[in-house]
């Protein structure tokens, strides 16, 4: 793993606060030139630190709002299986998270629908149709107490 150093760690910070700066606002954040900061964020993307950039859109103005998460057991565990399920999962729109996790359950998603009646009719539709799913378990979001994008560095 590479080492970071701090003004690499206070870049990252800010980028998490706001990505659209630009490298002269960025640079002033961190109190360097505009020159050293753009290898840094070069160096900083080729490395993968940084993923990607993104919006973050709000759910509710856009009727997608009402959010799921959904623990999956499959059937039968096993690398194709466990394969085959997260190609699928891949390829659905309103799966927005999928991690495979431990304990009673294989995996947990997080769907973001319009209403009760939508997840319900998704959940016949669109994931009962998967071959290997065993069963589902649904607990439905009734308020977002805290959701942060960035992760504590």
């Amino acid at each position: 793993m590479d080492t970071l150093d701090n003004t690499d760690l206070q870049i990252l910070r800010t980028l998490q606060e706001n990505a659209r700066l630009t490298v002269k606002e960025l640079a002033a954040a961190v109190h360097l030139s505009s020159t050293p900061v753009f290898e840094r964020l070069k160096r900083l993307e080729s490395k993968g630190y940084i993923k990607k950039y993104i919006a973050v859109l709000d759910a509710g103005k856009l009727n997608q709002g009402f959010i799921v998460f959904c623990r999956v057991k499959l059937r039968r565990m096993n690398r194709d299986i466990a394969s085959s399920f997260t190609r699928v999962i891949q390829e659905i729109p309103e799966v927005t998270e999928c991690y495979n996790i431990s304990g009673s359950h294989d995996y947990l998603l997080k769907i973001h629908a319009p209403n009760m009646r939508y997840y319900q009719e998704f959940t016949l539709n669109v994931l009962g149709t998967i071959e290997s799913l065993g069963s589902i378990e649904s607990t439905f979001v009734m308020d977002e107490v805290k959701h942060n994008y960035g992760i504590h560095i």
